[in-house]
């Protein structure tokens, strides 16, 4: 669920909250640009395994917990008897049941079910990974991890909360928190290539939990899945173009994996359009502008901040961010996202 890792900077105190992310055509993607930092991946001996971890602490291997912030992904929880309600058929007459049959059938197939194979390709280019990228790589791999395992958790709870209610879409959100875990697991072993891991079952436990109304869940999950897609597809097709930053070998199966986050936004564009009350009137269209900028805000301010990681994969960080709003706009419909383009753009030009 990659809204947890854009969704951090969102005040819970005001209970909203929002994400999203296709390919890229009309905005040209730009390599990192001369005297950025650039990072070389040498042929040299395995890194030595990090530091035991200290008795009593979490098992993440080699290194402390994680520390809470800001930027850090969270996990959510919201009011469950209020989504009950919501997709209680005899309440709500806007279901689409035929929609959501299509749909399940859809989560059904799982198309990635044998995608997610590892190979010894994963431990090699982690041993040739030396210096500052390695240390943002496992970075990059940590934070994609916890925000995959908080979408597993929400998906869950809302598979196991809606099985009487209404058990069509109870069991997409089941199949959904299964492709999470799924992801969640893939990154953390790739962690193992590093000689680390994250302590999955310590993390439920131990992470605060920040509570969003059901409609700003339904805003950012629909974004943040959308985001998703055209995070993963440009960077597949950046380094399928230029393979000598590929420096390693899970941005291979981004390509396969960007479908799960699609397939997860098209639900919820159909949880939306069953509740028109979240789309159609003033507060609504206002609630939709408003998490559009801060959603790609927090995005930008997240990638900005780890600048190093995308130019060691050769992208330019602010071009890339660009690139994703200037192509998820029509999932945005243009609510806001075409204002902070034209600000980010500005910026860029001015070196910022």
């Amino acid at each position: 669920m990659a809204s947890a890792m854009e969704l951090s900077l969102l005040n819970p105190a005001m209970h909203h909250h929002g994400i999203a992310a296709k390919t890229a055509s009309h905005l040209p993607l730009l390599p990192a640009r001369r005297g950025a930092v650039r990072f070389r991946v040498r042929a040299a001996a395995a890194a030595p395994p990090a530091p035991a971890a200290k008795p009593g602490s979490p098992k993440k291997r080699g290194k402390t917990e994680v520390n809470e912030s800001l930027l850090t992904p969270r996990f959510y929880t919201t009011d469950f008897d209020e989504m009950e309600q919501l997709f209680n058929a005899e309440i709500n007459k806007q279901l689409n049941q035929d929609e959501f049959d299509a749909l399940l059938q859809e989560f059904k197939t799982d198309y990635n079910q044998t995608h997610f194979i590892r190979n010894p390709e994963f431990k090699e280019a982690a041993d040739k990974m030396q210096g500052p990228l390695r240390q943002i790589f496992v970075e990059f791999l940590e934070r994609s991890c916890t925000a995959e395992f908080s979408g597993f958790l929400l998906y869950k709870e809302l598979g196991r909360r809606l099985k009487k209610t209404n058990p069509v879409v109870a069991e997409i959100f089941s199949l959904m928190s299964r492709d999470e875990a799924r992801h969640a697991g893939f990154l953390n072993k790739g962690l193992s290539d590093f000689n680390l891991a994250l302590d999955l079952g310590f993390l439920t436990k131990a992470r605060k939990y920040t509570f969003f109304k059901p409609k700003f869940i339904f805003y950012a999950t629909y974004l943040s899945e959308k985001i998703g897609y055209w995070r993963y597809i440009t960077i597949f097709r950046h380094l399928k173009a230029n393979p000598e930053y590929q420096v390693y070998p899970i941005f291979k199966y981004f390509e396969n994996w960007c479908q799960d986050e699609n397939r997860h936004g098209d639900f919820f564009s159909a949880l939306l359009k069953a509740q028109p009350q979240f789309l159609n009137d003033w507060k609504a269209k206002l609630w939709s502008r408003f998490f559009c900028l801060s959603v790609y805000i927090t995005m930008y301010l997240n990638d900005c901040q780890r600048s190093a990681f995308y130019e060691g994969i050769g992208l330019n960080t602010k071009e890339f961010d660009m690139h994703v709003i200037y192509e998820d706009r029509p999932t945005a419909r243009r609510r806001g996202s075409s204002l902070l383009y034209r600000m980010l753009r500005t910026l860029n030009s001015r070196g910022s």
